[in-house]
């Protein structure tokens, strides 16, 4: 009977010791190697056990990881295309365009929908799209070197040329300040001749969407608005500087002076030469 009690008590001794030893090891574990008194919350270190869920977010990262995936999910976070005019707009063949959706597809990002023979491609409705499209279109304005004061929460208003004209309820922030942006880039190069199909290539947009939202806008067509601007710096030139006519009308645009001439008669009633004689400095 003495031995059994002695051997009892040797076994709960070690069991205790056992025990003990898990306890020690457990609360070894809730504390961080480095103790710099800054509190790491449960929550926090249960979350980063979550690896599978970091794994996902790290798969759509690395999807993301190609610029021009890049270039078609955000045009397809803003509008519904077909695969021939996603290959226009950004210059990439249509195979390498059909292999850039079925990736996005395939993770969610995008959906697709038939109309007759034609399959049209656009962002998934999804707070993850979402979430994603948001971040993109800040991380690009912080990057953009016209974004001096780096605001990233509001978008510049469009300058009211003309009084009514507006959009503002018809088109989004995003459209308006893309209109914003195609309408600055001509008018600070009147010299320059910009097609339509190079503008929808620079600008990510259809360039029937282009030519109807500039409309809606400005309430003129994309090309009748940039002649006024033509002429109006033309007159201003022809008064307040020497400039030859002929350089005058480089300057805005017109490698022809007998066309520019006729351009402007038709707008003043009266040639470049008798618009000078009669309002010079």
């Amino acid at each position: 009977m003495h031995r059994k009690v002695n051997a009892y008590s040797s076994y709960s001794s070690e069991w205790a010791k056992i025990t003990s030893e898990w306890s020690n090891d457990m609360e070894n574990e809730k504390k961080l190697p480095h103790d710099h008194s800054e509190g790491i919350s449960g929550q926090l270190r249960e979350n980063m056990e979550k690896t599978e869920s970091f794994r996902t977010v790290a798969d759509v990262f690395k999807l993301l990881a190609d610029p021009s995936r890049v270039r078609i999910f955000w045009l397809l976070c803003h509008c519904s295309e077909c695969v021939v005019n996603i290959s226009f707009l950004t210059g990439m063949t249509s195979p390498a365009v059909s292999h850039h959706l079925r990736q996005l597809r395939a993770a969610g990002l995008i959906e697709s929908r038939r109309d007759g023979k034609e399959v049209y491609y656009r962002a998934a409705a999804t707070e993850q799209v979402r979430l994603l499209h948001g971040a993109m279109e800040k991380t690009m304005q912080i990057a953009c070197p016209e974004d001096s004061t780096g605001d990233i929460s509001s978008v510049p208003e469009l300058p009211e040329l003309d009084s009514g004209i507006g959009g503002e309820g018809k088109y989004s922030p995003q459209q308006l300040e893309t209109i914003r942006q195609v309408h600055d880039l001509l008018t600070e190069n009147l010299d320059r001749r910009f097609t339509i199909d190079e503008l929808s290539r620079r600008f990510l947009i259809n360039p029937s969407s282009l030519k109807e939202m500039f409309k809606g806008v400005y309430g003129k067509s994309l090309a009748a608005h940039i002649k006024e601007h033509r002429m109006e710096l033309a007159a201003r030139l022809l008064s307040e500087t020497d400039l030859s006519i002929a350089e005058i009308a480089e300057r805005v645009g017109y490698e022809s002076q007998s066309k520019f001439a006729a351009e402007f008669r038709k707008t003043y009633g009266r040639l470049p030469s008798e618009h000078r004689r009669n309002n010079c400095r």
